[in-house]
């Protein structure tokens, strides 16, 4: 009795934390060390080197849209004159099928030639995108079976179409959580944005076939478009950011 009735403990925290973590009130940072506080694990995420860190501190000291980010934005066909007007630092976006939700690196919503965007951005230096669908499926669940069928109906990925069990489900997620902040603010246009830290842009072969199932051919630098999903127009991009902050 005593073991129910603590993982029934541990599971109302749990719910009463994402609720806490899921507020409509935020407040602005005025220093990238105030980034920290929104890790899940901030002892282990928020050291030198690590993507968290470098990300935090390209994206405040930039103000809006770091440098290298705007260049491929102006090289692109949609997004020339695109102007940031929110971001969230680890956002997180409700998913069904299990308590944890996807959550963004950076999420942020802009406006292009009069359009609001929903952008995801996931930010890497040496890690992985996390485990490959079949790793993810390995201990199936009707959880997971009902979030896989949720994302592919977000993501346009009909049911009868394969998924490499190679794609990372990290990915998948990510890029659906776009395109759902895109229907919730009333975007009609929705990114998934890698901005990697790495000099040897590690991982972009996965980033690379994932983008292959929106029949997108993907390029260091640049953003491009991934069709329609459900009324939203998709992009994926990749920008390599500054190492400078790398040893910030």
């Amino acid at each position: 009795m005593f073991a129910v009735l603590y993982r029934l403990y541990n599971h109302c925290w749990a719910l009463l934390i994402e609720v806490i973590a899921l507020s409509k009130i935020y407040i602005p940072t005025v220093s990238a060390d105030q980034w920290a506080q929104f890790l899940a694990e901030p002892s282990k995420q928020w050291r030198t080197g690590y993507s968290a860190r470098a990300l935090a501190h390209s994206w405040q000291e930039a103000n809006g849209f770091p440098a290298e980010i705007q260049l491929a934005f102006e090289q692109s066909n949609h997004f020339k004159n695109i102007e940031l007007l929110l971001a969230i630092p680890e956002h997180k976006v409700p998913l069904p099928g299990g308590s944890r939700a996807s959550q963004n690196d950076v999420w942020v919503l802009a406006r292009a030639n009069g359009n609001l965007v929903s952008i995801a951005v996931e930010g890497k230096v040496s890690e992985s995108f996390g485990p490959t669908l079949a790793e993810w499926l390995a201990e199936e669940s009707p959880g997971k079976t009902a979030r896989l069928a949720y994302l592919r109906r977000e993501l346009g990925l009909a049911d009868g179409l394969y998924l490499p069990n190679s794609i990372r489900y990290q990915l998948l997620h990510r890029t659906a959580s776009a395109i759902i902040e895109a229907k919730r603010f009333g975007a009609h246009q929705a990114m998934m944005l890698v901005h990697s830290f790495s000099q040897s842009q590690e991982w972009f072969e996965d980033y690379a076939a994932f983008a292959s199932l929106f029949h997108a051919e993907v390029a260091i630098g640049q953003v491009v478009d991934a069709g329609s999903c459900g009324g939203i127009q998709l992009s994926l991009g990749w920008v390599c950011g500054d190492a400078k902050y790398l040893t910030a």
